[in-house]
């Protein structure tokens, strides 16, 4: 047989793989973001204390795709220019469920798929 071979742990259960220990940290920023607040992927980084890390953060809340979680996921969005953010999944229906889960928080996406981060965006208070 050729390809992935599903393995099993001891009792036939089968073993998921733990996301890299790193993506832990982006996981506690992304879950302080309140509702109707967005953010950016490069933010969430830089709060991370992993300025140049925004394409690993995106990563990191891919891989959360299919999996039960808590993670406010639909609100960090790709930097757009003009004070802007906007919707980055390229997947038509992922999109589509970001765009609703975020109008339903009262934050409002223009025709592009674009957020004003002035009006929405989310500035952590100092701990």
């Amino acid at each position: 047989m050729v390809g992935k071979r599903n393995r099993s742990a001891p009792g036939g259960t089968t073993r998921r793989r733990e996301p890299p220990a790193g993506w832990a940290a982006y996981y506690r920023v992304v879950a302080r973001i309140p509702a109707g607040r967005v953010t950016t992927y490069g933010q969430v980084a830089l709060l991370a204390g992993k300025p140049r890390a925004a394409r690993q953060v995106g990563y990191a809340l891919a891989a959360l795709r299919g999996t039960r979680h808590r993670l406010p996921w639909q609100r960090v969005l790709g930097a757009r220019p003009r004070g802007m953010a906007a919707i980055s999944i390229l997947d038509p229906m992922g999109s589509a469920v970001q765009r609703a889960l975020l109008e339903g928080e009262g934050v409002e996406v223009d025709a592009r798929g674009r957020v004003s981060l002035e009006r929405f965006g989310w500035t952590p208070r100092r701990r």
